[in-house]
């Protein structure tokens, strides 16, 4: 019942900025405090990547690709977590996914849940 669903997606010109959301549902308010959170994206041909994550104390992370330009933060009254990107760039073009429920499991920290995606395409 756990679901994670994203938007704000798009196509924008390089340095323009966009915002992505993540809404969750069938979270109980324990496991949403608890949970830390991220973001991922996955571009034509490559790895997932780790963007950014937030975990249940606020503390934050970000990918050196992405640092000072995108911000992570989470509103838990709407039980949304956000993705703030700005002076976009075409190589931040991919799919994003938000995910949750981070946590070492036998040595390697992975995400329990995931969203299904949204393309964001950046263009020169």
């Amino acid at each position: 019942q756990v679901q994670l669903v994203e938007s704000g997606g798009g196509s924008v010109q390089a340095g323009g900025s966009l915002r992505l959301s993540c809404a969750a549902s069938g979270f109980t308010y324990i496991m949403y405090i608890t949970y830390s959170m991220g973001w991922f994206r996955q571009a034509p041909g490559k790895e997932r990547e780790e963007v950014a994550t937030i975990g249940v104390d606020g503390s934050t992370t970000y990918a050196n690709s992405v640092n000072g330009r995108f911000t992570i933060s989470k509103d838990s009254a709407k039980n949304t977590l956000y993705l703030q990107m700005n002076t976009l760039k075409p190589e931040d073009t991919a799919i994003y996914f938000c995910a949750a429920d981070g946590r070492p499991r036998r040595g390697v920290y992975e995400y329990k849940y995931w969203g299904q995606g949204t393309q964001v395409t950046v263009s020169s």
